[in-house]
């Protein structure tokens, strides 16, 4: 039986299909019933995800029955044998069912989404009103409470939008305000000179990291244990990061018109802008390109390619130079603070390119030159972050080591290992022995790894560091 079965209340002729179905691999005596029920389970994730996208239920198994086939070779044999009943109950079905649904749907999403991020700009406003200051040279409050802010309003809108259970939003509720009472209670050492403790700059960096993997619970509906809504979810991210770039891009020019405009009719507009603009406009701006994603997902669908096409060789050129430079001056990476950091930007750009590249790759597609390129973009990187880990590893040992280096070599070795293992299985898929979906398990699989070291310096170093 499966794991996770349709409440009582669900359509009847879409339980008899998906029975059809199961009978149809119960048949076979090359599928285990664990099995099965995995595959029974995706397809009802595949299902729910259509429906939540305006589909009727029939149109959605149809869909779902298709893009599991592309995987599974009993399924596409179901549908090959099935096609005419499901294409004849598609068409037969009702005229404009899912246009009609998305009609009513698409005004509704957009106002609710407008609303929460008004009250993101408001909640991002609300601790002036009780005297701390929006300065950043103050300290640093508010880069540290910025994901409390800003993120359970985006978690808000899909648990309206998803069908999330009632223990998974009690989850997701949890998870904020334990992650906010930990923060808020531990006893970080602030300098004479107001310098901040390293461990809170390292919980202000990593702590959106751990909270944006509430997010991804939350926008795969809690189904957070099928790769392939693992990998929508890198998706979103990498679509939701376009879309802010875009606003924030346009948001620039809006404030220098402003400033102009203001400044020839001599008034002084820098402390509202830094004061009310800048801030609110930061925090709604995160939920509304998130809600962008999912209101415009075809134009970033064929935008994703194209991005891949442009960034990967002008990254695998920038490494390749930046390598045979390295090798033609005998130079290696220095060792000092601010090299090591900007080496580590460059890798975490790479890694997070690499991501979506591989997202927005289509799994039909023959490998070809784009593929080729990516490979020489994850070697040239493997070789980089071999490099710095030799740096930092120096700088420990001359220097001794702190929560930053420590840190530092964390995400080196973190790195080192998904680039290792996406080098090996892009081999194997351009020498015709791998398949993509082996890739894009390893990489989902890593968001674990990636949430659980965000975990451990967010939460655990400022303990083992004494929070100093």
């Amino acid at each position: 039986m499966p794991s996770d079965p349709s409440p009582p209340s669900a359509d009847r002729g879409l339980e008899l299909q998906i029975e059809a179905w199961r009978a149809h691999l119960r048949r076979s005596r090359a599928i285990s019933a664990q099995d099965a029920t995995e595959l029974e389970d995706h397809l009802r994730e595949q299902i729910d995800s259509l429906a939540e996208r305006g589909l009727a239920e029939d149109e959605a198994f149809l869909v779902a029955v298709k893009r599991i086939g592309a995987i599974d070779a009993l399924t596409r044999e179901f549908a090959q044998e099935h096609s005419d009943r499901l294409w004849k109950q598609l068409v037969l079905s009702g005229e404009g069912g899912a246009s009609d649904t998305e009609g009513r749907m698409g005004p509704r999403r957009m106002w609710v989404a407008l609303g929460l991020a008004v009250a993101a700009a408001v909640a991002m406003k609300l601790p002036s009103l009780f005297g701390v200051p929006l300065d950043p040279d103050a300290d640093l409050f508010y880069p540290l409470h910025f994901s409390f802010f800003t993120l359970p309003f985006i978690v808000a809108y899909f648990a309206w939008e998803r069908p999330l259970g009632a223990r998974a939003r009690a989850g997701l509720v949890g998870a904020f305000l334990v992650a906010a009472l930990l923060v808020n209670a531990y006893p970080f050492v602030t300098e004479a000179a107001r310098q901040p403790a390293d461990t809170l700059l390292l919980t202000v960096l990593h702590l959106p990291i751990l909270l944006w993997m509430a997010v991804g619970f939350a926008y795969v509906g809690g189904h957070w244990r099928g790769n392939e809504r693992r990998m929508d979810f890198i998706r979103f991210t990498g679509e939701t990061f376009i879309y802010f770039v875009l606003i924030g891009l346009g948001g620039g020019v809006l404030i220098g018109m402003t400033f102009v405009l203001f400044e020839a009719i001599g008034i002084d507009v820098e402390p509202a802008v830094q004061g009310w603009i800048l801030p609110c406009g930061i925090a709604g701006a995160t939920v509304v390109a998130s809600w962008l994603v999912e209101a415009k997902q075809s134009v970033i669908e064929n935008m994703a390619p194209v991005l891949a096409r442009i960034f990967v060789p002008l990254f695998t050129l920038v490494l390749l130079a930046f390598v045979g430079t390295m090798a033609a001056t005998g130079r290696g990476i220095d060792v000092e603070r601010e090299i090591l950091i900007a080496v580590d930007l460059l890798l975490v750009v790479v890694f997070g390119l690499l991501l979506y590249s591989i997202s927005a790759r289509d799994p039909a597609a023959r490998p070809g030159l784009l593929d080729w390129i990516q490979l020489t973009l994850v070697g040239t990187a493997l070789l980089v972050d071999v490099l710095a880990l030799w740096a930092i590893g120096a700088r420990i040992s001359s220097f001794g080591s702190t929560p930053n280096r420590l840190a530092a070599l964390g995400l080196n070795v973190l790195l080192l290992a998904n680039l290792a293992g996406s080098a090996v299985l892009y081999l194997r898929i351009l020498r015709g022995g791998g398949r993509i979906d082996r890739l894009w398990q390893w990489q989902t699989a890593y968001l674990y790894a990636i949430g659980g070291w965000a975990a451990i310096v967010a939460f655990l170093f400022p303990l083992f560091f004494r929070f100093a």
